[in-house]
């Protein structure tokens, strides 16, 4: 079943696009990792699902309605975020008691067993706290919720490493126990990349990539080798990135097609290349930061 179908989508912000004729649809129980660079669009793609803002053009339909202002997108949904604010008067505890007044699926033992193993204390104040005690918090909101729809956009912000692997561990637990539609934006997807069960990949605005993850694992590899021999022998359809490392030495990143199969045991070096890598190549541009330091290009 589709929970979210966005056709065309295009979201102006002056003479920006934040997303430009963007279309992507994502199925229900699933796990969807969000990433792109700073600026790519996935905060404004969250906040138009969760209805906190309409597109300039096109349509997008969440539980087949009009997320905007939308009551039962509302109470089925959460959206996380490090801009997250709660009553500066209320204890983090008594903070808990009010928010799940708004979400029919709260788990209030579930969410205490959390606020404890997280240190909390029942008195602290949520302006109180440290930018990744916040973060902690508001996941601890955003996972007791049981929302239907969970949108996560970068909830691990300021968190130090320990605390990001339990945050982690945490989500695909109760995932598993309480399957429901989750995507999470972040910069750490070597770290969240074992959760996911899709990848969607943003930039400028537009769909790069939208695949399960096991097909991004396998998605392309790195070829080193003599550049003649390279330039000779590989299809330039073929190839996402090529990086020259000295005057007859280069090494290509390669859809990893059964044409490029078929080199295994030329005279090149084949190795496979990580999901977080495949997303470095994919969103950089040409050429690479070695580009600007290429001297035989005119400024």
């Amino acid at each position: 079943m589709t929970i979210i179908t966005c056709e065309d989508i295009t979201k102006n912000y002056g003479c920006k696009n934040a997303l430009n004729n963007f279309s992507v649809t994502i199925k229900q129980n699933t796990i969807t990792g969000l990433v792109g660079r700073n600026g790519a669009g996935k905060t404004t793609l969250l906040r138009m699902i969760a209805g906190h803002i309409i597109p300039s053009s096109g349509e997008i339909k969440v539980f087949n309605e009009d997320p905007f202002n939308n009551l039962l997108i509302s109470a089925n949904s959460i959206i996380v975020h490090d801009s997250m604010d709660f009553p500066y008067q209320l204890t983090l505890l008594e903070t808990l008691h009010i928010v799940e007044s708004f979400y029919p699926n709260w788990d209030m033992d579930f969410a205490q067993k959390l606020f404890s193993y997280f240190n909390f204390k029942d008195d602290e104040k949520y302006e109180q706290l440290s930018k990744g005690k916040r973060s902690t918090f508001n996941f601890i909101v955003g996972l007791a919720s049981r929302s239907p729809l969970t949108l996560l956009d970068e909830p691990t912000s300021g968190m130090d490493v320990a605390v990001r692997k339990d945050v982690y561990r945490a989500l695909l637990k109760d995932y598993m126990n309480h399957p429901r539609t989750i995507i999470i934006s972040s910069h750490y997807l070597e770290e969240i990349e074992d959760l996911l069960e899709n990848l969607l990949l943003i930039d400028n605005g537009q769909m790069l990539l939208h695949l399960p993850i096991d097909e991004v694992k396998q998605f392309a590899i790195r070829i080193d080798g003599k550049t003649n021999w390279i330039e000779e022998n590989i299809p330039e359809e073929t190839i996402i990135a090529k990086r020259k490392l000295e005057s007859n030495h280069s090494y290509i990143i390669v859809k990893n097609s059964e044409l490029i199969k078929q080199l295994e045991g030329s005279n090149v070096n084949i190795t496979p290349i990580s999901p977080s890598e495949l997303i470095v190549y994919l969103t950089n541009a040409e050429g690479g930061i070695d580009h600007v330091f290429d001297t035989s290009i005119d400024q």
